[in-house]
């Protein structure tokens, strides 16, 4: 199809909204390795995660073999007040680089949360409510999945308490009273009211936080309050089952209209987006019947891909939290507080990190001054100011766009663009200011977080 016989929004109609998950665990020939106990280093059973996570959404996150888990119909129904998204031809800015390629997006931004994290929330939240628990707890980095919960729980009447990375409650505040206004707690990560948060800021006074401190603080009041769970907006199995609700669509509304991506690339800090936006084309990937160029965007200050170790690691900086093998930079690990978006954990989702190992998918690191760049070029050509986060995939998708004007190729690139910028304008003030500046770990820096990865051979 001639790439100006394709409407500039493609929209699927409401009956089209897949009615399933896809898990694409089921079609891995080799499977993520299972979480193990820290104590005991032996593989999680249902009964070790009961007191952390909801009964279904352990079920779920244990599940290697079903390829498709029905949605429940309270979560569909409310996927139908913001879904299904649409899947954006990107004519002008195919126009400002003079590229033969042909980009589509698909946008994640269009609901009061933001983001693409939402899609995860209303269902985390529903399993919650359906066991009868009062509330939950749960980390944010950027703000995106504390925002998003927050919302979801006020959906079905249920507690929420956040801890937010210390950084970003600070540069964040709009953010932050989202999550206050949906009636949701919010505390800076460490704190000085959980006993990890305390022992976090002894050993290191004057800390900006990272995911992997608040992740602990959050177990550690869900493990100790009566009533409350936990609940994880991207790395486990649980979420990207979530999120593949992105690649379906995606993926149907490709069919509908004879759309064959050739590259597909999407933002990755903890995973949940990126295996999201794949799932379907990896799925087809894995059994043969067609094949796909997947990269993943990651930011040069936090190189989980293309500078971690692929091994078991502890998921939160006070080693509270299942082990899990993953690519990773170490559980003490903290990014530069000049990191001016979320992407800051020291890890990458289990599955993911498997898929990468076993060259299924590309990494590429980027720096956050040329993120900024292209967030500025996007939101001039296409109207959107994204997301910081969503920037490093289009930095990918415009590197590889540039790459087709070198070479006449005339490839298709779809692109995830997990959500909107607009409570990131602090950092868009440095860009445009001149101020922003980037900041790369050295191999010295690198080795201190590597340090702590625990000796785990099985």
């Amino acid at each position: 199809m001639n790439k100006n016989e394709i409407p500039y929004k493609i929209y699927l109609e409401e009956n089209e909204i897949p009615t399933s998950w896809y898990n694409v665990r089921a079609d891995m020939k080799n499977k993520p390795a299972p979480l193990i106990h820290p104590g005991t280093l032996q593989p999680l059973k249902f009964e070790d995660m009961q007191p952390i996570f909801c009964d279904e959404l352990i079920r779920q996150e244990l599940d290697n073999d079903t390829a498709y888990i029905p949605i429940p119909e309270e979560v569909l129904n409310f996927y139908k007040m913001y879904r299904p998204s649409p899947l954006t031809h990107a004519k002008f800015l195919e126009q400002a680089l003079d590229t033969p390629a042909k980009i589509f997006y698909k946008f994640e931004g269009n609901n009061t949360s933001g983001s693409h994290k939402l899609n995860s929330a209303i269902a985390q939240a529903y399993y919650a409510k359906e066991q009868g628990l009062k509330g939950v707890t749960t980390e944010t980095g950027a703000g995106q999945w504390g925002t998003a919960l927050s919302m979801a729980c006020a959906f079905f009447g249920l507690d929420l308490k956040v801890y937010m990375v210390k950084v970003s409650y600070e540069q964040k505040p709009f953010r932050r009273e989202v999550m206050r206004t949906y009636g949701a707690d919010v505390t800076p990560s460490p704190s000085m009211n959980t006993n990890i948060g305390r022992a976090i800021n002894e050993q290191f006074p004057g800390t900006t936080g990272s995911l992997g401190c608040a992740i602990s603080e959050a177990v550690e009041v869900a493990v100790s309050t009566p009533g409350y769970r936990y609940e994880l907006g991207s790395v486990l199995n649980q979420v990207l089952l979530h999120q593949s609700i992105i690649g379906l669509e995606t993926k149907a509304a490709c069919d509908k209209y004879g759309i064959k991506p050739d590259i597909i690339i999407g933002c990755a800090g903890g995973g949940s987006n990126l295996g999201g936006l794949i799932s379907p084309f990896m799925g087809e990937k894995l059994r043969g019947e067609a094949d796909y160029r997947i990269i993943a965007i990651e930011p040069a200050s936090c190189p989980s891909f293309t500078r971690g170790k692929f091994a078991y690691d502890f998921c939160d900086t006070g080693k509270v939290c299942p082990m899990a093998k993953m690519y990773t930079l170490g559980h003490d690990f903290i990014p530069s507080a000049n990191h001016a978006g979320g992407l800051r954990y020291h890890g990458m989702s289990p599955i993911l990190s498997q898929l990468y190992h076993d060259g299924l998918m590309e990494a590429r690191a980027v720096e956050q001054t040329s993120v900024f760049e292209a967030a500025q070029l996007f939101a001039r050509t296409e109207g959107i100011l994204p997301a910081p986060e969503s920037s490093h995939a289009i930095r990918g998708a415009i590197d590889e766009a540039l790459k087709c004007k070198e070479t006449g190729e005339e490839k298709t690139i779809i692109l995830g663009l997990t959500g909107t910028g607009y409570f990131d304008l602090k950092a868009y003030e440095q860009y445009n200011n001149g101020t922003m500046s980037d900041y790369i770990p050295t191999d010295e820096d690198l080795a201190k977080g590597f340090a702590t990865i625990p000796d785990v051979n099985l």
